[in-house]
């Protein structure tokens, strides 16, 4: 384990590299943003919070000491390739526009991309595919997305994660996931004023988006729909929630998902979005 130093905000040990509110690209936390210590902590700052508090609070937020420990650790050590390179090391908010119509929903930042570049999808090989797909079809300016500040953008299409820290393995556990939801449920009831489709990547972003819409108030249907790749349910009478399978390489280097796959149900949804669901 790397040495660790006093979090400028919380006083605990940090080990990133990046501490909150010192020149990052993007970054939305400063000296004064609130920190969760807890999922007490958690539900507190994240109710009636605006988006841009969301956006500070979810970025300094240490409740789960196993992920803290876990991002910090990834963030000292490093991966060979990028040991020429600061690592974010914090959780990852929500990114892109703030009155999306489309919303994509996945499961959690990786250690050495998201956990690395302070943007979620930006920086691993799944990104790459979803960045490139989302701009074959007009959802994103640019086809890759490197590093915060590069001058990518989202056109009408806001990212989440269900977790928002990098978890070991990719597996949080249920508590983790139980801690971290207030943040995307909230994220939910800010968003749901312009969303009309959210696009799940996996089953995991699909029971998320479910679980965060009724935990918002709004309606979802009983039983609980199946996921499945371009599986279509509706939410709230209004939004509709499609299914995809994660841009992950496992799914796309054994073909389980084509570039076509993907534009197809991210043009589904454009067309969706444009009809107002």
């Amino acid at each position: 384990m790397p040495e660790l130093l006093p979090h400028p905000l919380t006083g605990q040990p940090f080990a990133s590299p990046v501490p909150p509110g010192t020149g990052w690209p993007d970054d939305p936390a400063v000296a004064g943003t609130p920190v969760a210590h807890d999922a007490d902590d958690v539900r507190r700052l994240a109710a009636r919070a605006t988006l841009d508090e969301l956006d500070a609070r979810v970025s300094v937020c240490s409740a789960c000491p196993r992920l803290v420990a876990w991002r910090e650790d990834v963030a000292h050590t490093k991966r060979a390739s990028f040991a020429d390179q600061p690592y974010w090391g914090r959780p990852i908010a929500g990114w892109g526009d703030p009155e999306a119509a489309i919303l994509v929903v996945g499961l959690a930042p990786a250690a050495n991309g998201g956990n690395r570049t302070g943007r979620i999808f930006t920086g691993d090989r799944s990104g790459d595919w979803l960045f490139a797909a989302m701009h074959r079809v007009g959802l994103a300016a640019q086809t890759t997305s490197e590093h915060a500040g590069d001058g990518q953008a989202l056109i009408d299409a806001r990212m989440v994660a269900t977790v928002r820290c990098a978890p070991p393995d990719n597996r949080p556990t249920t508590e983790e996931r139980n801690t971290c939801s207030p943040w995307i449920e909230r994220e939910v009831t800010l968003l749901a004023p312009s969303v009309r489709v959210v696009l799940a990547l996996g089953g995991y972003g699909w029971d998320a988006t479910l679980r965060s819409f009724k935990a918002a108030g709004y309606d979802v249907p009983r039983p609980k729909p199946k996921f499945g790749h371009g599986a279509e349910t509706t939410i709230a009478d209004d939004v509709t929630l499609i299914g995809c399978f994660h841009p992950s390489q496992q799914n796309t280097f054994t073909g389980r998902l084509t570039e076509e796959m993907t534009d197809t149900v991210l043009r589904r949804a454009m067309v969706l979005a444009q009809s107002g669901a």
